[in-house]
């Protein structure tokens, strides 16, 4: 169900070995933040993303799917969450995302296809 979770789509126009730290991340409806930190391992890519003091310095980590396009021009980053649904998003902890196999589950029920999303029912 999410194994192409961590994975960037296809027609997101992003380009592997890009660094997108600093890129400026909009949500569907607005500004939410820059990335932190990202990877573009196989099978494992994501941004962590810094909301700064919108929630109060909450870093949370979206999936590669979630990226619909990037903008190498204007460095900005589009998701096709709203700011809602990554304000509800499990806080991102580097300890938990690099050891903890519960915590990538847990954000894969939250991001993935027909389960719960920011609080929707499946």
């Amino acid at each position: 169900m999410t194994e192409h979770m961590w994975s960037y789509k296809s027609t997101s126009g992003h380009l592997a070995g890009t660094d997108l730290t600093g890129y400026k991340v909009e949500a569907t409806d607005g500004s939410i933040g820059k990335v932190d930190k990202h990877s573009d391992e196989v099978d494992d890519s994501y941004l962590v993303v810094d909301t700064g003091v919108w929630i109060f310095g909450k870093e949370v980590l979206l999936p590669a799917s979630t990226v619909v396009k990037v903008d190498p021009e204007d460095e900005k980053i589009f998701v096709d969450c709203t700011k809602e649904q990554i304000k509800n998003a499990p806080e991102f902890h580097q300890d938990k995302h690099l050891r903890d196999a519960g915590y990538r589950e847990e954000l894969g029920t939250y991001y993935g296809t027909g389960a719960p999303f920011g609080g929707r029912p499946a």
